[in-house]
C-alpha cells in the first residue's frame, strides 16, 4: 500500500477516531471486500455490512481470521485491530440487537480501503512470494523494478506479531527475518524465475549473515505459500547443489508461512527514495546492476531495455 496520510496514522497507528458521518463508507453500500487501509488484509464482506445510523460503517461479522479483539486503554470497551498488522480499526458491540447476529463492528473509513467484486477477482489472478536474504532494503530494490511483480513490502517474518518492529528484529533477539512479500502475476513472471533471482541477489551459504549485515534476522530463507513453492524451492537447492553453483553448501531454510507483517512505512521503496545515500550507493545498487547484468541475455524480458 501507499504511504499513510497524517490522518490516517492518527486513526490507524494511534489508535484515534474519525468524525462520525464523515467518512466515505458510512452509506457505502457497493458490492465487494473491505480490506485494511495500511497492509491490504481483507477484513469484511459487504453483505455483513448494514446501516446502523452511528455514523461509522457497521459490519455484523468478520472474514474469519482477519480481526483481532484487545480490551481497549480505557477498560470499558473492546478494540478491533486488523490481525496481519495490528492496524486500529475501531471498536465492538455486543448486545444491541441490531441485526440476528447481534453483533457490530464499528469502523472507521480511513481504515480501511474497498474492492469492488471485479477487482477482487482480478485478486485472485496473482500470487505471493516471501523471501529473506539480509536487508530488505537491498532485496525489495531487486525485485521492485521486475516485470510482472506487483507490489513488493519490506517486513518481518518467522516470528511473533509482538516483536514485529525495526528495533526488536535488529537486536537479533527475535526469531524473525528481515524480509520482502512479493505480489506477482504468474501469468507473466513465474515462481521459479523469482526463485533464480532470489539466488543471484544474496550468498545462500553464509549462515545468518550478508556481507557486514551479521544475525539470524539476515538469514537466508523462502517461506513457502503452497506445496508447489516448496517443490521449486527444494528441487532448485538440489540442483544448485549437483552443480556446485557456490563453493559452499546453501544453507538457506525453506519452510511454511506463517504469517507476514510489515515494516515501517519508511522502509518501503527505500533505494527508490534514498539512492544517493552511501549506503545505497556502496551496498544496495552493487546488489541491483549486479542482478540485472545476470539476467541481461538469459531473461531480458524481465527487465525490459
Amino acid at each position: 500500500m501507499g504511504k499513510l496520510t497524517d490522518f490516517e496514522k492518527y486513526v490507524i497507528e494511534q489508535k484515534g477516531t474519525e468524525r462520525p458521518f464523515s467518512g466515505e463508507y458510512n452509506q457505502h453500500d457497493a458490492k465487494g471486500v473491505y480490506c485494511c487501509k495500511k497492509c491490504d488484509a481483507p477484513l469484511y464482506r459487504s453483505e455483513d455490512k448494514f446501516n446502523a445510523h452511528c455514523g461509522w460503517p457497521a459490519f455484523d461479522d468478520e472474514i474469519k481470521g482477519a480481526v483481532a479483539r484487545h480490551i481497549d486503554a480505557d477498560g470499558s470497551r473492546i478494540e478491533i485491530v486488523c490481525s496481519q498488522c495490528g492496524g486500529h480499526l475501531g471498536h465492538v458491540f455486543e448486545g444491541e440487537l441490531l441485526t440476528p447476529k447481534n453483533v457490530r463492528h464499528c469502523v472507521n473509513s480511513v481504515s480501511m480501503t474497498f474492492k469492488s467484486i471485479e477487482q477482487v477477482a482480478d485478486k485472485t489472478r496473482t500470487d505471493l512470494a516471501t523471501f529473506g536474504g539480509g536487508c530488505f532494503w537491498c532485496i525489495e530494490a531487486v525485485f521492485a523494478a521486475i516485470k510482472g511483480v506487483i507490489k513488493v513490502t519490506s517486513g518481518y517474518a518467522g516470528g511473533d506479531k509482538h516483536d514485529a518492529n525495526y528495533k526488536a528484529v535488529c537486536s537479533g533477539n527475535t526469531a524473525h527475518a528481515e524480509v520482502v512479500q512479493i505480489e506477482f502475476d504468474p501469468s507473466v513472471v513465474s515462481f521459479e524465475t523469482l526463485l533464480e533471482v532470489f539466488w543471484a541477489s544474496h550468498d545462500p551459504t553464509t549462515l545468518n549473515r550478508q556481507g557486514n549485515d551479521v544475525g539470524p534476522q539476515y538469514r537466508s530463507v523462502i517461506f513457502i505459500h503452497n506445496e508447489s513453492q516448496s517443490v521449486a524451492a527444494n528441487n532448485m537447492i538440489d540442483d544448485l547443489t549437483k552443480v556446485g553453483a557456490w563453493p559452499n553448501p546453501i544453507v538457506t531454510q525453506v519452510v511454511a508461512y506463517d504469517g507476514f507483517y510489515p515494516a515501517e512505512n519508511y522502509h518501503n521503496d527505500y533505494y527508490e527514495l534514498h539512492g544517493e545515500q552511501p549506503y545505497c550507493q556502496m551496498v544496495v545498487k552493487p546488489k541491483v546492476d549486479k542482478v540485472k547484468a545476470l539476467f541481461a541475455d538469459k531473461l531480458k524480458e524481465l527487465y525490459g531495455d
